[in-house]
């Protein structure tokens, strides 16, 4: 039926078309060369729609929400590249996309990342990723109501949820790209003012943070200065002292040192001038020695070297309780 339509050279019936590709995408996880070529064109004209009333912004939302979970199959760049700038560039002028639609419009271009390396600047660099990413935590998280009753915490808001696929889609951009950049350091620093709305009030946001924080940390186009001025040091250090701490988290936040601490090694060797690394290692201890944690990481730190090599990504079930008591 897609094929038909798009054969047709006259009466084509766009809508129709757009519902017929949304559901081949949506239901299928392997898609044909020529079917996915004829849904992805189909798709991007759906979303490059300008008016800015309901009924056209919900199609929008829903042709970028449908190519956002595409999953990472390999798409030529003809195919989309123009049509996604120009849908980001647009709603960084005027700001009329929805907050899904705006979130899947970078996750469907952060998903074609893992198949085309030279998007690396595009993204960082010509389209901003960075502060983009961080004005939207800011205002996603200016809108949840963290004090919602106890009862009502069950059922997410569209708030939440665009929240927990920005912090998911932080996984894949902090372990592909490796390209330093000034946007990183308030990118941190939105992540760690989501932390700290959520860890009191929604646990499953507050742990998305801190994989990503851990991503992150392990990331060399990501330097330890920003994880420092972004407030990730802090965070990671506050979430090791919550009586709900489990297992994975645990595991999680001392990945996060065990990365750190590889990083002044190797920016010891290749990048920082004597006194420069004597000063930021001097304050990444100095924020683990404020809350008793600098002999805790480093009685710790064969341990971790033990699972790096050996891929065991679990600690002891009493590991928490240690860290939460000590």
């Amino acid at each position: 039926m897609i094929i038909e339509e798009e054969e047709k050279k006259e009466e084509k019936d766009e809508r129709f078309s757009t519902d017929l590709c949304e559901c081949y995408l949506l239901l299928n996880s392997i898609f044909s060369n020529k079917l996915r070529s004829i849904c992805v064109h189909c798709l991007l004209k759906a979303a490059l729609k300008k008016e800015e009333n309901e009924e056209v912004q919900t199609e929008v939302e829903m042709a970028l929400l449908t190519l956002s979970e595409m999953g990472y199959c390999e798409v030529p760049k003809e195919l989309y590249l123009n049509e996604l700038k120009e849908i980001i560039e647009h709603q960084q002028k005027h700001r009329n996309l929805t907050k899904l639609a705006y979130q899947s419009a970078w996750q469907f271009l952060i998903n074609r990342f893992c198949t085309n390396k030279f998007l690396e600047d595009t993204i960082a660099n010509e389209l901003h990723f960075g502060r983009e990413a961080a004005r939207e935590l800011e205002e996603l998280t200016r809108n949840v109501d963290w004090k919602r009753k106890e009862v009502e915490r069950g059922k997410e808001t569209k708030e939440e949820f665009a929240l927990i696929r920005w912090l998911r889609m932080f996984y894949v951009y902090f372990y592909r790209c490796k390209l330093k950049n000034e946007e990183i350091t308030i990118l941190i620093g939105g992540i760690v003012q989501v932390d700290r709305a959520a860890k009191e009030n929604n646990e499953e946001i507050s742990n998305q943070c801190i994989y990503s924080l851990m991503n992150a940390a392990g990331n060399r186009g990501v330097r330890v200065e920003d994880l420092l001025k972004g407030g990730a040091v802090d965070v990671v250090l506050e979430s090791m002292q919550r009586p709900t701490l489990n297992k994975v988290m645990t595991n999680e936040c001392c990945h996060f040192f065990m990365s750190v601490s590889y990083r002044l090694e190797e920016e010891d060797e290749y990048e920082k001038e004597e006194e420069e690394r004597k000063e930021l290692n001097r304050k990444v201890f100095e924020k683990m020695e404020e809350e008793g944690y600098e002999d805790t990481i480093t009685s710790f730190y064969e341990t971790l070297e033990f699972l790096r090599r050996n891929y065991n990504h679990f600690f002891l079930k009493k590991v928490s309780d240690y860290f939460v008591n000590v």
